[in-house]
């Protein structure tokens, strides 16, 4: 449930905050909210069957190929999350900044209003196909039924419409760029442990070697099926008894994401402070 109210929160903040641009650059604009609306409906329709496309290609899957195909969707939910966070680290302002230019085009005429709809159906078709791919990445590396899945989506949407409402209505004054650096670095979390969860669906048919398994036994420290320990498995793929390899795995693409996410906004802060 944690993993996907992480990943649900992440990608509804982002598209309540492309959303919420739009709606306040046009504010005033008759008509302006009914065509964001149908961009919104649209993207969601075209997500939900991005995720019934993905439920329906795991089901053809059998004996070790469902391992691979785990594996795959895994390893590419993991590269993309990475992805997500660095772009947004380094586009977030400029896409705001896109967003608010394209509103005064439309408050100009420059621009049909028929243009806000297709940026917010992009925006939320992009966002939310992402969240569906993220959640069915989550669901393959943590045991977690439909229910938990269901529920955690739904308070990260909660969560992320609560934000991004109040900042629109200019109610808090949280620096955008501090929520995403909190929740970039919980999903950088979260890929390390997809890319961890991948390795094991490999080492398990045999594909890949173990190195050495376990490497550690934990257990009786701290239980893999305890209430912290599920919730460190689900943060970051903790496993009582790791292999070798899976450790590595974690440990590798934590510290290259990190690495390229720190140098990132330390660059952005060496930028701001020489402009």
């Amino acid at each position: 449930m944690i993993s996907s109210l992480i990943i649900v929160f992440r990608e509804m903040l982002e598209m309540v905050l492309v959303v919420g641009v739009l709606m306040a650059a046009t504010k005033g604009l008759i008509g302006s909210r009914q065509w964001i609306g149908f961009g919104v409906i649209g993207g969601l329709i075209g997500a939900l069957f991005f995720g019934l496309f993905m439920e329906n290609l795991e089901d053809s899957f059998e004996g070790d190929g469902e391992f691979i195909f785990n594996a795959i969707v895994l390893f590419a939910a993991s590269l993309m999350i990475a992805w997500t966070v660095f772009w947004m680290s380094r586009h977030g302002r400029e896409v705001s900044q896109r967003m608010k230019q394209m509103g005064t085009s439309v408050m100009q005429g420059a621009l049909p209003k028929t243009a806000l709809m297709i940026v917010a159906f992009s925006a939320v078709m992009r966002e939310g196909a992402e969240a569906a791919f993220f959640l069915f990445g989550a669901a393959q590396s943590v045991a977690q039924d439909g229910y938990d899945m269901l529920t955690g989506g739904l308070l990260g949407a909660v969560a992320a419409l609560m934000v991004g409402t109040l900042l629109y209505l200019g109610l808090v004054h949280v620096p955008v760029n501090k929520l995403f650096s909190v929740a970039g670095w919980l999903l950088m979390l979260l890929a390390a442990g997809m890319a961890s969860q991948g390795a094991w669906n490999l080492v398990v048919i045999g594909m890949l070697p173990p190195l050495v398994d376990p490497l550690w036994n934990s257990s009786a420290l701290l239980s893999q099926s305890s209430l912290i320990g599920e919730l460190l498995h689900v943060l970051m793929g903790y496993d009582d008894q790791p292999s070798a390899l899976q450790v590595i795995v974690f440990a590798a693409s934590l510290s290259l994401m990190g690495t390229i996410y720190y140098r990132m906004q330390h660059r952005k802060v060496d930028q701001v402070a020489a402009a």
